[in-house]
């Protein structure tokens, strides 16, 4: 049997409890409409009912999660990697051909061109793949797919859009669990590299980072999974030629073939995997224009599955599956509900129109408990990925092509369109947010009037201003906060990301050589901090050495900007980093770079970041039991060091890492080599400031992996504390 995390106890006993005041609320509820207003009354109780219905649907969905883990890997099999693009920037294609043809297991790669693009087929043979191009694009995605299946012959079939550069270990992360010749599918997160994408919220410090899509894919893909009903994404997966090839290959005839060809799939009585490993990294939208636009084409895609395929009549369905896909569906529908929920507090205000007979005593006695719980239970069931400031954040920026989206389900199928994966900050037109400011509008304006109107004709009780008012404000303050966060992400940044990954490198310029620390780095250009010389100036050339896991990265480049420290008490300044455009003399040397940055996950480990937090309860028990999660490392600031040991040369130095731990107050070591950790090290630190040399011995913290090779992290101790433990551990033998 799959292992996987239930709720447990606590969590069980706050969803029955939960649903159990639900219900007493809500049959409450129907003894309380306005008899005067029954239509806006009845349609906010269905709304409300509504509501309760997907809470059930999704506690069902999530409260068993799977925990997967590589199998053991199967050997002899072909593989196919699928590539499709279509007007995707060549360079970010570059990118994942480099990524996909690192994996290992072998495999052939398939660039499949829908836009017979020149440039595409040079570029495939530049990096030894197929190419393949059809003369049409009918059926969009999902033609272009089958075409590729129709001209291979691997036995599996992995699937990347042209953004999502995997990891070297997706196949043989992947593969093992097609012994079982009835799964279909491995699916793994659709994870993203741009953390600074308007899907991405940066918690305090830095350390925590959420993504809207956070609860689906760490919580809701793997609940789905236990009911065998976890989907096909169309990408960052790998597909059964077998499985494919009985349904007919990739369906056709709606904007999702992935969600679309999941159910087929299911409904043939195949399984689906699940892996909660992220094995690939793609491009976030960037502001609110391409990130809307990909939720309608979803949405659509969804009805339009709904309408030819039928859910809850779906022959070849289990119970549990027709539920996963029916909560999956039924989501779009949201937008109805909160945009009658965004408008109801002003329609109150506006026209003294009350949806209930009365707001009293009793209504608080039955509204308070359930609003709490609502709150608790899904924070508790989303383990700490729900976030639900955030998450009504972005209910309110995409309630309206939610709602839009649905009416796919009368509609005939829209053209498919590709979202934009672009890194570029073009400010938003207002004609997007219309809704949303026509919504903060109305809501801001009714609560001066509504306080003028009672105060002029005493049209409602003051218990219905005042809560009607608090429910305008918080409407308001969830729009302005959202429409802040769009308008500074939406603020023009950089067209390529740059990864807050450290390296040591080595600068020489026309006066002198220098010991730096790389941040901010892609491979277009970085930022180096350490210790300048005052005479370097914008555009003057500078050339050096990076060293990376792999070796030595050689780079020219040119000054693009000056980091200056702020005025001493004398008015002087000096330079303390310098931000570098990298000028490639070989293409290969940016190849490696490239490889090294994207389909890795070093970003997040080098940092700690996370995308969990603690839920309210597990908040709460961590205050009783005075407990505090301490990390093994968390360095804020890396510095380049020079190291060798104390018994050899310093001409057998090597470049690394170093960096105080703000948990243990000690300092750490990255290396690029295994260290001995029985021998001394001389360290020299290198920074603006001069830093004696330093004698210490290293312990192993952990590894860290990256595409091209593996980083080790030391902590560094005192030379005789090592001996001491060696003496001690003697003794004791």
């Amino acid at each position: 049997m799959t292992p996987y995390i239930s709720l447990g106890h606590y969590r069980r006993l706050l969803v029955i409890t939960f649903f159990m005041v639900a219900i007493w609320y809500l049959l409450w509820r129907l003894g309380s409409f306005n008899r005067e207003a029954m239509f806006f009354s009845v349609t906010l109780y269905v709304a409300e009912v509504y509501g309760l219905i997907g809470s059930a649907l999704h506690v069902f969905m999530v409260s068993r999660l799977t925990r997967r883990d590589p199998l053991p890997v199967i050997k002899g099999r072909s593989v196919d990697v699928f590539i499709p693009t279509i007007n995707e920037p060549v360079d970010l294609i570059r990118k994942t051909l480099i990524a996909a043809k690192n994996m290992d297991y072998g495999h052939v790669t398939w660039l499949l061109d829908d836009g017979r693009r020149p440039e595409m087929q040079a570029l495939a043979a530049q990096y030894g793949v197929r190419y393949l191009a059809r003369e049409g694009n009918e059926h969009a995605k999902a033609g272009n797919l089958n075409y590729a299946l129709a001209h291979s012959e691997g036995d599996f079939i992995c699937i990347f859009d042209a953004d999502h550069c995997p990891q070297r270990n997706f196949i043989t992360n992947t593969i093992g669990y097609f012994a079982d010749e009835n799964v279909a599918f491995v699916q793994t997160p659709q994870d993203f590299y741009n953390l600074d994408s308007y899907q991405h919220r940066q918690g305090k410090g830095n350390k925590r980072i959420w993504t809207e899509q956070s609860l689906f894919f760490r919580v809701i893909q793997r609940g789905k999974d236990y009911w065998n009903a976890a989907f096909f994404c169309g990408s960052c997966a790998i597909v059964s030629r077998s499985a494919l090839e009985s349904i007919g290959g990739f369906a056709t005839g709606t904007l999702t073939e992935d969600l679309h060809t999941s159910l087929r799939l299911h409904k043939k009585g195949y399984r689906s995997i699940y892996m909660q490993q992220s094995m690939a990294y793609g491009i976030a939208p960037s502001n609110i224009a391409p990130f809307l636009s990909q939720r309608v084409r979803w949405g659509q895609g969804a009805m339009q599955v709904w309408r030819m395929e039928g859910i809850l009549s779906a022959r070849g369905l289990t119970l549990a599956q027709r539920l996963n896909y029916l909560a999956s569906v039924l989501t779009y529908f949201d937008g109805w509900q909160k945009g009658l929920f965004y408008m109801a507090p002003a329609i109150v205000l506006f026209t003294g129109i009350m949806p209930i007979d009365a707001i009293n005593s009793e209504f608080l006695l039955h509204f308070i408990p359930y609003y709490l719980l609502s709150y608790l239970v899904f924070e508790e069931v989303g383990r700490g990925y729900g976030k639900m400031f955030y998450i009504e954040q972005y209910n309110f920026g995409r309630f309206f092509a939610f709602a839009w989206a649905t009416l796919a389900w009368f509609g005939s199928n829209r053209a498919f369109k590709v979202t934009d994966k672009s890194l570029s900050r073009n400010q938003v037109s207002k004609r997007m947010l219309m809704p949303q400011i026509i919504v903060l509008t109305i809501n801001v304006i009714a609560i001066p009037l509504g306080i003028g109107l009672y105060y002029a004709y005493g049209y409602l009780p003051i218990e219905g201003v005042i809560s009607n008012i608090i429910w305008a404000l918080i409407n308001s303050g969830v729009a302005f906060y959202l429409l802040r966060f769009t308008s500074s992400v939406s603020r023009f940044k950089r067209s390529d990301y740059r990864f807050p990954i450290n390296l040591p490198a080595e600068i020489s310029t026309a006066a002198i050589t220098i010991y730096v620390t790389v941040d901010n780095i892609s491979s277009s250009g970085c930022k180096f901090y350490g210790g300048f010389p005052n005479t370097l100036e914008i555009g003057d050339p500078i050339s050096g050495k990076i060293t990376m896991p792999s070796g030595e990265l050689l780079f020219h480049g040119v000054v693009a900007a000056r980091m200056l420290s702020p005025p001493d008490e004398h008015g002087e300044r000096y330079i303390k980093g310098v931000g570098c455009h990298f000028i490639w003399e070989y293409e290969d040397n940016q190849d490696e770079l490239d490889l090294f940055l994207y389909g890795s996950d070093l970003q997040w480990t080098l940092h700690h970041l996370t995308e969990q937090s603690l839920t309210p309860f597990e908040w709460l028990l961590k205050k009783i039991k005075k407990q505090e999660i301490i990390r093994q490392v968390r360095a804020d600031y890396w510095g380049a060091v020079r190291y060798h040991y104390a018994s050899e040369s310093e001409e057998k130095s090597a470049m690394g890492l170093i960096a105080h731990d703000v948990y243990t107050h000690g300092s750490i070591v990255i290396s690029f080599a295994p260290l001995q950790q029985n021998k001394a090290l001389v360290l020299k630190t290198y920074s603006r400031m001069a830093h004696p040399d330093t004698l210490k011995q290293v312990e192993l913290v952990e590894t860290l992996e990256s595409p091209s090779a593996t980083l080790y992290v030391y902590k560094l101790v005192e030379p005789y504390v090592q001996e001491e433990k060696e003496v001690r551990d003697e003794q004791a033998a």
